[in-house]
């Protein structure tokens, strides 16, 4: 069977998606990397797809972290993935599992893939910001299902917000003082706590600085963004959900009235909803490429 393949390259792992006839049938995930080279990342790649069983694969959607040069088609900087930078996106999956010829390649930014798909899954209406919360801290926010674009292809750069905690330093990758992702990015949860950081989160109480920097940058992102929903994702934000009530609440507390009164919080449900989201707007983009969103 022909199907539309999505590839969701994160900064510690690669996950994939196969989409057929509106379904996703198969998912599977490479083992965890840091740092890795181009020819890991390739690697990588070839293993989360070879995991999930021979394909027919008749397009491609991709997702990766970074600033996106759309002329190009390359990723021109990625703080937590630099082998990413100036390889060709087009021909990385094709490459990475030696396929003749080349595939039609949607290409996302990962936090809008993710977005798509929890759209799509929970048939939301309204304004819609996802927070990715992983190795990096991305974002996406779409209207409809349409993604607004403040710089690129993203809403802007919420994992460099400042959201200094009082007592609590910390500096995010890209080098700013009281950045989101130097609080709860995966990195910087395994500087203060160790590297078992599933087992970390199930201790959190919601006191932390890291649930505190998360907080205020909801606090930001009511002022700016208006959202009715919001979601937290990636493999930091699907392991919130026991702490939802407590985030909610003090998000809440005497924020703006410029925020929807009755505005949801929730999580994600697995680590695959970028790589769907990657798959479905491949998909999209083939049975209508005049409504492709992104890439």
């Amino acid at each position: 069977m022909q199907t539309t393949l999505g590839v969701d390259i994160g900064g510690s792992s690669v996950k994939a998606a196969v989409w057929f006839q509106g379904h996703c049938v198969r998912t599977g995930q490479s083992p965890f990397y840091a740092n890795p080279t181009a020819d890991q990342l390739r690697a990588s790649i070839h293993v989360a797809v070879g995991s999930i069983g021979e394909l027919d694969v008749s397009s491609v959607g991709l997702c990766a972290p970074g600033l996106f040069d759309g002329d190009r088609r390359v990723i021109t900087f990625a703080v937590n993935l630099p082998a990413l930078a100036g390889l060709s996106l087009d021909q990385l999956v094709p490459q990475a599992l030696g396929l003749d010829g080349e595939r039609p390649t949607t290409i996302s930014n990962d936090a809008t893939a993710a977005a798509y798909d929890i759209f799509k899954l929970r048939r939301l209406t309204g304004r819609l910001l996802v927070l990715s919360l992983g190795t990096g801290v991305g974002a996406s926010v779409l209207d409809a299902g349409v993604p607004l674009l403040v710089e690129g292809d993203s809403p802007g750069h919420i994992g460099q917000i400042d959201v200094s905690i009082a007592g609590f330093e910390a500096l995010g990758p890209d080098g700013g003082a009281g950045g989101l992702e130097g609080y709860i990015g995966v990195p910087a949860l395994k500087r203060l706590y160790g590297p078992d950081v599933a087992a970390t989160l199930e201790k959190f109480t919601g006191d932390e600085p890291a649930i505190q920097a998360l907080i205020r940058a909801l606090r930001i992102c009511h002022a700016i963004y208006r959202p009715h929903h919001v979601y937290l994702c990636g493999g930091v934000g699907i392991r919130l959900r026991r702490l939802l009530p407590i985030i909610r609440e003090r998000t809440g507390y005497r924020l703006t009235t410029l925020s929807h009164p009755n505005w949801t919080l929730d999580c994600g449900t697995d680590n695959y909803h970028a790589a769907r989201g990657a798959a479905q707007l491949a998909a999209e983009a083939k049975d209508h490429p005049s409504a492709v969103l992104v890439g």
